[in-house]
């Protein structure tokens, strides 16, 4: 929620959405909100995160100018809201600011509440002084770094959040990114200038028919050029996107809006970017004495905003780069002639964009994963240790974090550990898990936790201490230690098993202990001998994990099932293996086919779930629990051919990314896949015909795309969905 508490300013930026363009609300608003408003404001956002269960909820504070309200102010309207929401809900505290009021007893109340600061300046002293400037028309850039400055003093450094830079086309990109980058923000937004059909951007002297597109692919090089030395929303946005990931920005993309805006006399209004479009077009009617977030939730402008693909033009929904797009920011969709059903005015500039970040991160060259399983294995693990050693850049700040990582290296460098930790951190859900911390920021206890499964894994003697959120201490590939208290623990691993020491005493563990009340072992498919009970994930032939406890399972496309009571469980498993006893008997040898990806881990799902592969989780299987065993005996080759195409989708090219090759592949797999999943004898020849007829509608249509679409990995993938269309067709 952005919460206006200050509706004037002190620059008189001529490209400002609020007071240069064509809503002009707020001439007839308070100049400061009132406290009587923020305790509404606190109280409705209260009774909506009540209502909804929601783990966080995120205020922006906002202007205008909002530390023009003054220190006193700032302190009771920070104070008010959190101590309304914090019995409910986390709160995530921040505000936007032009910088220049950043003084020492502003940023000790900020500090005191934790506030992250993000402030607007739009590169060097030229680029910033061609709009910034300030009410008598003089050059607001030193007083503006001398904030920065401030800001960035060891004590406040961890509320800086980051830049806002309003793109000009007549600046130069590479010395206004220099300027921002010499800063060091952790993120920088560059903001397309607000414009609409109506009122079109400004071109520049280029002459280029896409100078925005130009203008960021230049500043794009350049962090690239830099090593990505902090986030850049709209770069990681499109990098997400173009790769099957999620928007991350407003900006761009299909997710929807979930953003609320209280003006200073408590409207409660959409996107404030909309007063660019027309007068009155961010209102609702609503206000927060007489209206509910949920009232404001229901309202048609908010649903248009957040009904994803069907929600953009027809036009938008025609394009390959859509995902990627979204349409554009809403605000920029706007003609008088149509309202919002168009596409971006800056539809050419985005798509060349896209377009020149998918070729400049295509990697063209051949993968021989495409042609050995073994190299796909070895891959992915690159891929997941690239994955720890970015988390690690991210977290390293954190003490726990970095006291777990130390041990870990030295595992890692151990003769007997360091081949278990490979095997550990092959395990799906460790790759889940990464993504969590990428996107959630440090998980000192996940990461503590995996080191200490890789000590008693490697049966190796290290000692691990964490702040322990909950009482649940799972071990990745182990099982799950129930703490009598959560809080500060200490680990230390043996030979057979662990040791915690808590506030209430030590617990002792060995791993391969049956159930008992505190210690919940998780146990592979297939038993084997007990002293190999550690190495679950060692080979296939010991059968894959079964696993109904990892807090980073959730990442099917259908709800997991709770942990398994000791009966139900037998029962699983049991049902599970005729499944795989089934699918031997129809497919022989289908578990060493190379083209197949065969489950490492097993995890129920909620009923009614069926079979499903785990997302940017390779090996992962999910089968419901009321899952009949001669269903998922069909499933499983299927899944296994599908799973190696994720996998190797995830760890090399085989399109240029967001090009409609891509879509076409999937879709060929994915007909192949069904085709392979029984021989004649155990299949209905029909549905077998119609997968084979769509495999070769697929094949047929990649035939006629661009030959430079496709990289070398996925011309030889090609060549192999076309070898087994012919095998099966005959």
């Amino acid at each position: 929620m952005v919460l206006k508490i200050h509706s004037r300013c002190n620059l008189a930026c001529n490209i400002c959405y609020m007071y240069e363009l064509a809503d002009q609300s707020w001439k007839t608003r308070p100049t400061v909100i009132s406290q009587e408003t923020v305790t509404q404001v606190a109280q409705r956002l209260s009774d909506y995160a009540k209502a909804h269960r929601l783990d966080s909820i995120a205020v922006i504070l906002h202007g205008g100018e909002p530390l023009l309200v003054g220190p006193t102010r700032l302190r009771r309207i920070c104070e008010e809201i959190t101590h309304i929401l914090s019995p409910v809900t986390t709160v995530d505290l921040h505000m936007h600011t032009n910088g220049i009021l950043l003084h020492e007893r502003h940023l000790e109340i900020l500090k005191e509440f934790d506030v992250k600061v993000g402030i607007s300046v739009d590169g060097d002293q030229t680029a910033n002084d061609r709009h910034r400037l300030d009410r008598k028309g003089r050059s607001s850039y030193e007083k503006v770094l001398r904030g920065i400055e401030r800001l960035r003093a060891p004590e406040y450094l961890s509320l800086y959040q980051g830049i806002l830079c309003t793109v000009d086309v007549e600046n130069d990109p590479v010395t206004v990114h220099d300027a921002l980058a010499r800063l060091q923000p952790p993120r920088i937004d560059y903001l397309l200038p607000h414009s609409t059909w109506d009122s079109p951007p400004p071109t520049g002297s280029t002459g280029s028919p896409t100078p925005y597109a130009d203008w960021l692919l230049g500043v794009f090089d350049r962090w690239l050029e830099q090593g990505r030395p902090m986030e850049v929303r709209t770069f990681d946005s499109v990098l997400s996107t173009l790769r099957g990931g999620p928007s991350l920005t407003e900006a761009m993309g299909l997710a929807p809006s979930d953003l609320a805006v209280v003006e200073t006399d408590g409207a409660i209004e959409q996107a404030d970017s909309l007063k660019a479009a027309y007068d009155g077009a961010p209102a609702t009617g609503y206000d927060v004495f007489q209206h509910t977030f949920d009232d404001f939730a229901r309202h048609p402008g908010v649903r248009a905003r957040q009904s994803g693909i069907d929600g953009v033009s027809e036009t938008c929904r025609r394009c390959a780069v859509v995902e990627s797009c979204g349409g554009g920011l809403y605000t920029h969709r706007y003609s008088t002639e149509r309202g919002f059903d168009n596409p971006s005015v800056y539809c050419d500039d985005l798509r060349a964009f896209i377009d020149g970040v998918a070729e400049r991160i295509t990697e063209r060259t051949l993968s021989p994963a495409v042609h050995d399983i073994g190299e796909l294995h070895v891959a992915q693990g690159e891929l997941t240790r690239s994955l720890l050693r970015r988390a690690n850049d991210r977290a390293a700040q954190d003490t726990d974090w970095a006291s777990a990582w130390q041990t870990l290296l030295f595992l890692d460098g151990d003769a007997d550990a360091g081949p278990e930790l490979e095997v550990l951190l092959a395990h799906p859900y460790v790759r889940s898990a990464l993504r969590r911390v990428w996107s959630e920021g440090p998980l000192s206890g996940w990461l503590a936790a995996l080191t200490v499964a890789a000590g008693v894994r490697g049966r190796t003697e290290v000692t691990v201490a964490w702040e322990q959120g909950n009482r649940r201490l799972h071990l990745p590939t182990l099982g799950t230690l129930t703490l009598p208290v959560s809080g500060r623990v200490e680990v230390t691993t043996y030979p057979d098993g662990f040791a915690v020491r808590h506030a209430d005493g030590v617990q002792r563990v060995r791993v391969d202990e049956d159930d008992h009340g505190a210690w919940r072992p998780l146990r592979p498919l297939q038993s084997v001998p007990s002293a190999q009970s550690v190495h679950t994930l060692r080979s296939v032939a010991d059968g894959p994990l079964v696993d109904d406890a990892d807090p980073a399972r959730r990442c099917f496309p259908a709800d997991v099932h709770e942990p398994l009571e000791p009966t139900d469980r037998a029962l699983f498993g049991k049902r599970l293996a005729l499944a795989f006893e089934l699918a031997d008997e129809q497919l022989p040898g289908w578990r060493g086919d190379p083209g197949l990806f065969v489950p490492r881990v097993v995890t129920p799902l909620a009923k009614g779930a069926g079979v499903q592969l785990g997302e940017h989780a390779p090996g992962a299987l999910g089968v419901a629990v009321d899952a009949e065993p001669e269903v998922v005996a069909q499933q499983l080759p299927r899944l296994g051919r599908r799973a190696r195409f994720f996998a190797l989708r995830e760890t090399t090219d085989l399109t240029v990314p967001g090009r409609p090759a891509g879509r076409l592949l999937d879709e060929a797999d994915d007909a192949l896949a069904t085709a392979c999943r029984a021989p004649d004898e155990c299949f209905d020849a029909g549905p077998r015909a119609v997968a084979l007829k769509e495999a070769h509608r697929a094949l047929t249509a990649l035939a006629d795309e661009p030959e430079r679409d496709l990289t070398e990995t996925g011309a030889a993938f090609v060549g192999q969905l076309r070898a087994d269309w012919r095998k099966w067709a005959q």
